[in-house]
């Protein structure tokens, strides 16, 4: 008899966007950093993020965390995230859903109140605080990228769509930013697969046109994030509210507003002189979910004005499992897989 091929999951979501946390059966991998672990998955075993995102195991919907081992003593431990677009180096909704398993897993022990921890994603070293409350983790707050503008208010011409105004911010990924409204879009559930259609109609019309390079990590491949942006509501001091959809290439329109989106939107609005340090913006989704970001400084770094902003949000366990993968099943592709698979080697 085969010996079964098992991955041990923790599923969790953040805001409705569902990650799979993969806390065993995957060997150890290559690399002295979280960074290279990611960069040796993505060009010499991507069957995982396949398998777990594909059917019958998945959709594209997810997303996938890999823990691995930190290169840095300061960190508890290390995560790999994957996506339908790749391999992003930062996510808040996967941090903050990573940050949950990792105290709900026992990796690092729940405590009443308010702690602190690190954790080491391929972008470097994440800080985490966690609320517990009678034992439940109540809310994850974490550092976003730090994010700047580096495209304001250009416009497009796009097949089916029409002229169309964007800005583009990096904040862990480059995000082309429109106004919904402008596009005819209330930001509701039932207008997701038509922002979808329009969206992935805008990405590939910038793709084809021009790329994105940061200032210190380069060309990080074709612009993958688009982020719909709703009318901005003035709450209270400080706090301002806005309806808002984050669509990743190609196809999906994220549960949830996601870190990223909300930390390229805290960008923008800085740009724009429309918040400063200390202000908060609450985005929130077709689902009625949101996260909160918080604007807590900036900086000059060469030529741009990079926002360094925190994100908060709550992780829900939604289930523990083990997958068994049979490779002899024909909706199952295990190339790039068996060298990864701790059950997976002869004996």
């Amino acid at each position: 008899m085969k010996p079964e091929l098992t991955i041990q999951l923790m599923d969790t979501h953040a805001g409705g966007d569902v990650s799979r946390i993969v806390t065993g059966g995957i060997d150890a991998l290559p690399g002295d950093t979280v960074r290279a672990q990611m960069e040796y998955l993505r060009d010499d075993a991507d069957g995982l993020r396949k398998l777990l995102l594909e059917e019958p195991y998945g959709i594209p919907e997810m997303s996938v965390n890999l823990l691995v081992p930190p290169s840095d003593p300061e960190a508890v431990v290390g995560y790999i995230i994957m996506e339908v677009m790749g391999y992003p180096i930062y996510s808040g909704s996967n941090t903050i859903c990573t940050a949950t398993a990792v105290l709900e897993s026992g990796i690092v022990a729940k405590k009443e109140g308010r702690q602190s921890f690190v954790l080491e994603s391929p972008a470097g070293l994440v800080h985490i605080d966690a609320m517990v409350e009678n034992g439940v983790v109540e809310a994850i707050t974490c550092e976003g990228l730090p994010s700047y503008i580096d495209t304001y208010h250009t416009t497009i011409d796009v097949p089916a769509v029409g002229r169309v105004t964007y800005s583009v911010a990096y904040s862990g990924g480059f995000y082309a930013l429109v106004d919904a409204a402008e596009l005819g879009f209330d930001l509701t559930l039932d207008e997701e697969r038509k922002l979808a259609d329009t969206a992935h109609a805008i990405v590939e019309a910038i793709q084809a046109e021009r790329g994105f390079s940061h200032y210190t990590l380069g060309d990080v491949g074709p612009l993958p994030f688009l982020h719909f942006m709703g009318p901005v509501e003035h709450v209270a001091g400080g706090y301002y509210r806005s309806r808002s959809a984050t669509y990743v290439h190609p196809g999906v329109i994220c549960r949830s507003t996601t870190g990223t989106g909300t930390s390229a939107r805290l960008a923008l609005m800085y740009y724009e002189g429309r918040i400063k340090p200390g202000d908060r913006l609450e985005t929130v989704s077709l689902r009625e979910t949101g996260f909160i970001g918080e604007f807590t400084a900036v900086r000059q770094q060469g030529d741009h004005q990079v926002v360094e902003n925190n994100i908060t949000g709550k992780g829900y366990v939604i289930a523990r499992s083990d997958i068994v993968v049979n490779c002899e099943d024909p909706m199952v592709e295990c190339d790039g897989l068996h060298h990864i698979l701790t059950s997976g080697h002869p004996s």
